[in-house]
């Protein structure tokens, strides 16, 4: 059985504000047969809210007519991520949306209702309680590039953005840790700088460390290290998507079928992960948005939209050679983006397969 994912494209054919993406937005909400599944509900809208100066978030206006819509419905939505200390920055405040913006696991980053697994080095997946206790769900996503896992969607925005530091660090911790090369350090701080978890530093002796309490080897002291002195030591960056696959299950098992929704926006898709606190240019010309109740579905849609032969030079950094073959993501971050979803399909949380319904 195919998955119907529905779909509004940015394409348009007269200057007229009713076929431009806001307006599909609207009309692809009411198809997305939302209504009986989230009236007098408790509606947690999962999104990831950003970082520092980064600007390629979902736009405030489509957040906006998604909390209306929701309103309308009868539903009662809240946002919520990891951390939201950012929000206001990029215009997503309770004054606009007309709704509360919380931590998915409380202010004090201790609301939470823990779920043992046993994969390798991810045993604990902590569910913040903002999410844990929401009737239905609403995963909203920016489609973007990821370092570690090729591609970022809904499974990241869950994997990552619904659990604790504690999960996530388990989760990264699957790829392996992090080794320093004395003789290939300049000094320059950029590890330090860019560390959002002010996890690194250098001794008293300009020796580099790493406290992994505080460290989710998220990697970017890797990547933004000009000279190679920073490595993972161990690249198992499959184990790392099926850990993302394991708690993406954790999470979604605390909702009653038919109660989460999946909206991927793929505008703005950049070659990092919003958390890098930065934009860069768009890989790809925009598309629009991908909607639907499958997350195997929408997420193998969306990755299927992203083509290598649309590919703008410029969102690849200056100097950076790509991969021959694969994926656009996986020629430029040599981890290919289907691992993650043929994970969620083995564990039993939808299809692969999928039909796309274009609303007009």
């Amino acid at each position: 059985m195919r998955s119907e994912i529905l779909f509004a494209s940015v394409s348009y054919d007269k200057y007229d504000p009713d076929v431009t993406l806001p307006a599909k937005f609207d009309r692809l909400i009411d198809k997305m047969g939302m209504e009986d599944a989230v009236k007098g509900k408790w509606t947690a809208i999962k999104m990831h809210i950003g970082r520092n100066i980064g600007y390629s978030t979902i736009h405030p206006l489509f957040v906006k007519k998604l909390v209306d819509k929701l309103k309308a419905y009868g539903a009662k939505p809240y946002i919520t991520d990891q951390v939201v200390t950012d929000a206001r920055i990029r215009g997503y405040t309770e004054d606009l949306l007309g709704v509360p913006i919380v931590p998915v696991c409380g202010i004090m980053d201790k609301y939470v209702y823990e779920r043992k697994v046993d994969f390798k080095g991810l045993q604990n997946v902590d569910i913040g309680g903002n999410i844990h206790d929401a009737e239905a769900m609403i995963v909203l996503s920016h489609a973007k590039g990821h370092g570690t896992c090729g591609f970022g969607g809904a499974c990241k925005n869950i994997a990552m953005g619904c659990v604790t530091d504690r999960t996530r660090h388990q989760t990264h911790g699957l790829e392996g840790g992090i080794t320093w090369d004395e003789t290939k350090c300049i000094h320059c701080g950029a590890c330090i700088t860019n560390c959002n978890h002010s996890a690194n530093s250098f001794d008293k002796d300009d020796k580099y460390q790493v406290n992994y309490h505080h460290c989710t080897l998220c990697q970017h002291c890797v990547k933004v290290c000009p000279t190679g002195a920073i490595t993972m030591d161990a690249h198992q960056y499959r184990d790392f998507q099926t850990g993302m696959a394991i708690t993406t299950k954790e999470v979604l098992g605390g909702f009653k079928p038919g109660s989460v929704f999946y909206i991927n926006f793929l505008t703005n898709i950049t070659a990092l992960c919003d958390c890098w606190g930065l934009t860069t240019p768009a890989l790809v010309p925009d598309i629009g948005i991908h909607a639907g109740s499958d997350i195997v579905a929408i997420e193998q849609a969306s990755v299927d939209a992203i083509k290598f032969e649309n590919l703008i030079p410029q969102g690849v950094p200056e100097g950076h050679e790509l991969g021959k073959s694969g994926h656009l993501f996986e020629r430029l971050h040599g981890k290919d983006p289907y691992v993650q979803i043929a994970e969620l399909e083995a564990r039993g949380l939808g299809t692969k397969e999928y039909s796309i319904v274009e609303v007009k």
